[in-house]
């Protein structure tokens, strides 16, 4: 298996939109006081970086 740049971009951007998505929900079901909103922050800041990696495929 061939791993170039593109890959591993790619794989890591997979990899953060399941943790921000997994925070999001800790922050959601898990935790009802304000800890739950700095899960849900963290979550979004996980796919935005997803985002912006996702973004840089193909690019770099």
């Amino acid at each position: 298996m061939k791993t170039n740049k593109n890959t591993i971009l790619g794989w890591a951007a997979f990899i953060m939109v399941l943790m921000g998505l997994l925070l999001i929900g800790l922050g959601i079901f898990r935790y009802d006081d304000v800890a739950g909103w700095g899960f849900g922050a963290v979550g979004l800041g996980f796919l935005a970086n997803a985002w912006v990696f996702s973004s840089l495929k193909g690019r770099l």
